[in-house]
């Protein structure tokens, strides 16, 4: 389900007091990496994560991460990402 604006926004407001929960660095995105992220996102449905690299090699990080988690970009700012999934089971965060 594509973010509105609306939602984008409160997000954007949510993500900001957080500490990224995953570095992402020089041994790149492996499946332990994968897996902590799905394990976060399960959890706190809102996650930051840290992408140590260049810009282009953050790029592909964050395009692989939204393809494996079906989560969604809320911003990326410099070196740290933010993204949202909501959790059917257990749902935390209410968009607006």
């Amino acid at each position: 389900m594509p973010l509105n604006n609306a939602s984008r926004r409160h997000l954007r407001g949510l993500c900001h007091p957080l500490a990224p929960v995953v570095m992402v660095a020089d041994k790149g995105l492996t499946d332990n990496v994968k897996a902590e992220i799905e394990l976060a996102l399960d959890s706190h449905e809102l996650i930051k994560v840290k992408l140590r690299s260049d810009r282009e090699q953050r790029e592909q990080w964050i395009e692989s991460i939204l393809d494996t988690t079906r989560a969604e970009l809320v911003q990326k700012i410099g070196q740290v990402a933010c993204f949202y999934r909501a959790n059917p089971k257990n749902r935390r965060i209410r968009l607006p």
